[in-house]
């Protein structure tokens, strides 16, 4: 299971950096358009027309992306304030049923953000001549990534807890003494005579 759930980890691994590479890109081609944009406008007197579209739609793209890969290293927001009072075991399955929800919702985006890609396919953004699905696409794209990012922490949450709970009770088996007529370790604990 640990050797499924690593070689699980690696490609998600990969993921992860790509749609942080696609993010930052966006970003940056954003920042770009932006900066044309406001370049036309008052120095050039000729606002170009594509770059608010533009904008709008890598906006999407690198903010929808990069939350799913938050979901997977755990950066979004949450009140830990009652599960950081509360036992282990109880803190573990607040996780999970809190990853198990996170997946759901992104099960939602992805089944719905795939309808609307569908739906809107046949139109076209018309400045920028793209299908209007492609407003649509990183919704499907980055709920699915929620899911499975999902899905990997609560392996995780799972094998980490089962593996530690054998730790536990192996560690409690070498504590317990193999013969009741073991030598004492010191003086101190010899019995009276």
């Amino acid at each position: 299971m640990k050797t499924a759930l690593h070689a699980l980890s690696r490609l998600l691994d990969l993921l992860a950096g790509i749609a942080l590479w696609v993010g930052g890109t966006g970003l940056v081609m954003m920042t770009a358009a932006v900066g044309w944009q406001v370049w036309g406008r008052f120095i050039l007197n000729d606002s170009p027309s594509w770059t608010e579209p533009l904008s709008l739609l890598l906006m999407l793209w690198f903010i929808l992306l990069v939350a799913a890969v938050g979901v997977r290293e755990r950066f979004h927001l949450g009140l830990d304030l009652i599960r950081d009072i509360v036992p282990e075991i109880v803190r573990v399955g607040m996780d999970i049923a809190s990853f198990a929800v996170v997946g759901c919702f992104g099960a939602a985006m992805a089944w719905y953000g795939s309808e609307l890609v569908i739906g809107t396919w046949g139109a076209t953004i018309p400045v920028l001549d793209l299908p209007e699905g492609f407003n649509y696409l990183p919704v499907t794209l980055s709920g699915g990534l929620i899911v499975l990012f999902s899905i990997e922490r609560i392996l995780h949450l799972l094998v980490e807890r089962r593996s530690q709970a054998g730790a536990e009770a192996l560690a409690q088996a070498h504590a317990q003494p193999h013969s009741q007529a073991a030598e004492p370790v010191c003086a101190l604990e010899q019995p009276a005579d």
